[in-house]
């Protein structure tokens, strides 16, 4: 008899659900880590910093709203929600929302009113609702195939008003062969399906749904890459 093959949706939802969870808990956080997985966490810190460098820009963030879309633990969440901003945080694991919900209360809960709290959920990306300045979307793609992202993409558009950001690893020789080799993910066994994305294919998604492409940045260390982008509305009168 044969196994059906689980989607990706499930296979992410499980795993950081289950044995995930627990390595990832401590890749974005300060838990003891090997090697790979230090360099793992430090890529991923480069990009949350450039995209809180990026808010940094806009000045006072009080007024604004934003989403978290794949929010994991709070990386992204806790500093902007620091910075002023009213943050809705969502992620597909529960245990992730969770572990993002407790941390936000041990970090801010002394400093920030209950009206700016975030608010953590778990929620598939394409279950999320409401409508916010900007929405982030941070090493979730990496998890779809492009034809799956299209459609995230397409529905993040549909949340944000003036800004999408968001992160893919992307697909280039160099690192198509780094992780055909498996050194994409640490540990022995994979997390998820590891899937490349041409830069090419992400902005024209994010064109065909209204965006014009805005700052970039690349972010990699050993074991991790990632390419951030910022998407914004075309100015009154540009296509």
């Amino acid at each position: 008899m044969t196994t059906p093959t689980l989607d990706d949706k499930t296979v992410v939802r499980d795993y950081f659900n289950q044995t995930g969870f627990d390595r990832w808990k401590r890749i974005y956080g300060d838990g003891e880590v090997n090697k790979v997985q230090v360099n793992i966490r430090a890529g991923h810190q480069k990009t949350i910093d450039n995209a809180l460098a990026w808010f940094a820009e806009d000045g006072d963030l009080s007024a604004m709203t934003v989403c978290d879309a794949g929010c994991g633990v709070g990386s992204l969440t806790i500093p902007l929600a620091r910075m002023g901003a009213k943050v809705y945080a969502s992620d597909i694991s529960e245990k992730m929302a969770t572990e993002g919900a407790q941390r936000a209360k041990a970090e801010l809960g002394d400093e920030l009113s209950a009206e700016k709290m975030p608010v953590f959920e778990a929620k598939d990306l394409e279950q999320i609702d409401g409508s916010y300045h900007t929405v982030v979307c941070l090493d979730v793609l990496i998890h779809y195939p492009q034809e799956k992202a299209d459609g995230m993409i397409k529905h993040l558009s549909s949340l944000a008003t003036d800004r999408v950001i968001l992160s893919f690893a992307p697909k280039t020789c160099f690192y198509a062969t780094l992780k055909k080799v498996g050194d994409f993910f640490p540990g022995p066994s994979k997390a998820t399906r590891a899937y490349l994305h041409r830069e090419s294919d992400v902005v024209a998604a994010l064109e065909a749904n209204g965006w014009q492409i805005g700052q970039r940045s690349l972010n990699k260390a050993p074991f991790y890459f990632s390419r951030l982008l910022e998407a914004t509305r075309p100015a009154e009168g540009q296509s």
